[in-house]
């Protein structure tokens, strides 16, 4: 490990029944995920994160739900899988008032939301908590979003992230002078309404790593969100974005990454693996593959489960088959998937997306697990993760009082 840096590890949490990446572990008895829609869950989640010294709860949120697997939300809804989706921003002030350390990023779309209501929503919240907030800054891309803001299609990819550069733009200059701006985009006439707040701007987290979504993670991101499943993946990106970053003036090393990581911790290899069997025995496969369809765009309700197929089988042909490539790659004896031989299906497809997806999720002892966050930092540069769940509060609890120990 680099001398002296600091590993920050954050919760990653959705408001809403069921985790980030582990559909169906709502159906265990010992779960508590379906009691989201209450103050005290997260009051407690954050009470445990300050006590593990953990750096943020990030809060990842989007609109809609997933309405590609069969044309429609029913998947989604019948496996009781990232529904009952509460509005992340609220919560923020309660669960500030019971912590005094750790820190809340919520997930909020330049696409849809107002910068000058956001500026205030954001610039409120700092004061509230005394400078412990983030912005998970994210455009919108789904067809069921944009029709419930009344418009046909969502705005192209490119296209969002120059809307978003403007939208910057605009909440940068919101402080106290009355501004007068006028672009392709916004247009805007007034000052804020809040005097400066402690950061006076949010921590700015964004997650994109396409050409477009490096170029504005190097012109305004202090951290980024990733999704890669391997190391080599992960350092890749990482150097990408430090390059980018530095050619705009900024020194590299401001920038912090953030790998999504689903660990499943035992005080053994053998407590783990109970514990994996465990998640086994409720896993939704079909829940993971409507996860799948929405982040894709393919219905692969389509396709038989249990018939293998390739990237030439599905529309969208090349990217799909570097999600495949990708899932092979992060394959091993401590992964959840060790099935490497075995051909894709939509069933193995969906059991992936069920339990961690697209991101690296090692099982074994506290200190296995701790040898894979440790790798992550030498190798892929990375300065920290954030942490999703299996069960819940097992597995942050597993976090807090096994793992920041070993750490």
């Amino acid at each position: 490990m680099a001398p002296n840096k600091r590993i920050q590890l954050c919760f990653l949490e959705t408001a809403c029944t069921g985790s980030y990446m582990a559909s169906g572990q709502w159906r265990s008895s010992t779960d508590n995920g379906k009691t989201k829609d209450r103050l005290k869950y997260y009051m407690e989640l954050a009470k445990l994160a300050e006590r593990g010294k953990i750096s943020a709860i990030f809060l990842a949120d989007w609109y809609v739900g997933f309405d590609v697997y069969g044309g429609g939300l029913y998947t989604m809804l019948a496996s009781g899988h990232q529904v009952a989706h509460l509005d992340p921003v609220p919560i923020i002030s309660a669960i500030a008032a019971v912590t005094e350390t750790v820190s809340f990023a919520a997930t909020v779309s330049t696409s849809y939301v107002n910068p000058y209501i956001l500026a205030r929503q954001f610039s409120t919240l700092d004061h509230l908590t005394d400078g412990r907030v983030g912005w998970n800054i994210v455009t919108s891309h789904t067809k069921g979003a944009a029709k419930v803001m009344g418009l046909e299609k969502p705005v192209e990819h490119d296209e969002r992230y120059l809307v978003a550069d403007e939208y910057m733009e605009v909440v940068y200059k919101l402080k106290i002078k009355k501004i007068e701006h006028k672009g392709k985009c916004f247009t805007m006439s007034g000052r804020s309404q809040l005097h400066p707040s402690p950061q006076r701007t949010p921590v700015l987290f964004q997650a994109g790593t396409s050409k477009p979504g490096i170029g504005f993670v190097a012109r305004h991101a202090e951290a980024m969100f990733l999704n890669p499943c391997t190391v080599k993946q992960g350092k890749k990106v990482i150097a990408e974005a430090r390059a980018a970053a530095a050619a705009e003036g900024r020194d590299p090393a401001s920038l912090k990454f953030f790998p999504c990581i689903v660990p499943i911790i035992g005080r053994t290899e053998e407590e783990a693996k109970k514990k994996h069997e465990k998640a086994l025995s409720v896993v939704d496969a079909i829940g993971g593959l409507a996860q799948f369809s929405g982040y894709t765009g393919i219905d692969m309700s389509v396709f038989p489960l249990d018939e293998p197929f390739t990237s030439s089988t599905l529309k969208g042909g090349a990217s799909i088959q570097s999600v495949l490539n990708a899932f092979e790659a992060s394959t091993d004896s401590s992964s959840m998937d060790s099935a490497s031989s075995e051909p894709w299906t939509p069933r193995r497809l969906g059991m992936r997306m069920a339990l961690g997806g697209l991101h690296p999720c090692p099982i074994g002892s506290v200190s296995q697990v701790a040898d894979v966050f440790e790798e992550w930092i030498t190798e892929a540069d990375c300065d920290g993760f954030n942490v999703a769940y299996v069960s819940n509060p097992g597995s942050f609890e597993d976090v807090v009082d096994l793992l920041v120990p070993e750490l």
